[in-house]
């Protein structure tokens, strides 16, 4: 199993809200359960849980996954986190040396 972690300027609504939206997409995973502060993902990839929680200015969001590091899954999981804004007016979203 993989771990991630990243803070945010997002709420946590935000942060699910745009889970919601992405990983079925890129990754084809059905939300299987949720809550005010998370959600559980699975498809044929694996099995992704997403939590976010605020502390004061930002958001705490964490995913677990049961791939390895090395899985599509895991990937698409890193490049998920990265679009979240880390500070107040930056947009996320990959680097410029990186593909959308």
């Amino acid at each position: 199993m993989a771990g991630y972690a990243r803070k945010t300027v997002a709420s946590p609504k935000e942060v699910l809200g745009l889970a919601a939206e992405v990983l079925p997409a890129c990754i084809g995973l059905a939300k299987s359960r949720d809550s005010g502060h998370g959600a559980t993902y699975i498809g044929e990839e694996g099995t992704v849980t997403i939590s976010a929680h605020r502390h004061s200015l930002y958001t705490e969001v964490t995913a677990q996954t049961d791939q390895l590091r090395t899985s599509r899954m895991d990937y698409e999981i890193q490049k998920f986190l990265n679009r979240l804004p880390y500070e107040v007016g930056d947009l996320g979203g990959p680097g410029s040396g990186h593909p959308t």
